[in-house]
């Protein structure tokens, strides 16, 4: 067998191998072709210029519940240093997301919607995992005033829980984990404010 039929199989398995369902923001650009499947985003443009508000619940993990949150830093949108220990003695409802996510952008109107609802109870954030010269623009025309907006543009959240966006995590007033949802999820819905719920 010659070597570069060796090489061809090695690449075929490599590529194999790969997940396309949750490309990271560098592989995102890489797409060869302009169609998006549902669920799966690009790094460039949201694939619908009007997402559709999301159909399925995600997937509730209750396997960290209790851990206590990290003090990684976060940066509000005009670059005020914070981090989850500043919404210390309320629960909070931290969502992770980018603007180049199709099912991020597509539940962030019910996240507004719950942050308003949930206003002065639980801390309902979303912070982007983009720079401020990507996230001000997107916010720009959009009615999302009830949900407060920062920044992560060096990843260290999705990095350290190694999440696909979006995932969604609920401390409780302690600083500790409930629950945490990977994947599009309707905050507004009959579901989520069961899950909500436990915050009481």
């Amino acid at each position: 067998m010659s070597s570069r039929t060796v090489i061809a199989c090695l690449l075929g398995l490599m590529v194999a191998g790969c997940d396309k369902q949750s490309p990271a923001p560098e592989q995102a650009n890489n797409s060869s072709t302009g169609e998006v499947s549902s669920g799966e985003v690009t790094g460039g443009e949201v694939a619908s210029s009007a997402p559709e508000a999301p159909k399925a619940a995600g997937a509730v993990d209750r396997a960290h519940k209790g851990e206590a949150a990290p003090s990684l830093g976060f940066t509000t949108l005009d670059g005020k240093s914070m981090t989850l220990a500043d919404f210390r003695g309320k629960p909070v409802l931290m969502n992770l997301w980018a603007t180049w996510c199709g099912p991020c952008v597509a539940e962030m109107p019910t996240l507004a919607v719950t942050a308003d609802r949930l206003k002065g109870k639980v801390a309902v954030i979303a912070v982007a995992q983009d720079d401020a010269a990507k996230v001000k623009p997107f916010l720009a025309g959009r009615k999302l005033d009830a949900l407060p907006i920062y920044l992560d543009p060096k990843l260290s959240l999705s990095v350290h829980y190694k999440a696909n966006l979006p995932t969604t995590i609920l401390y409780g007033a302690d600083g500790k984990e409930v629950w945490r949802v990977t994947g599009g999820f309707d905050w507004a819905g009959a579901e989520a404010q069961k899950l909500l719920a436990e915050t009481a």
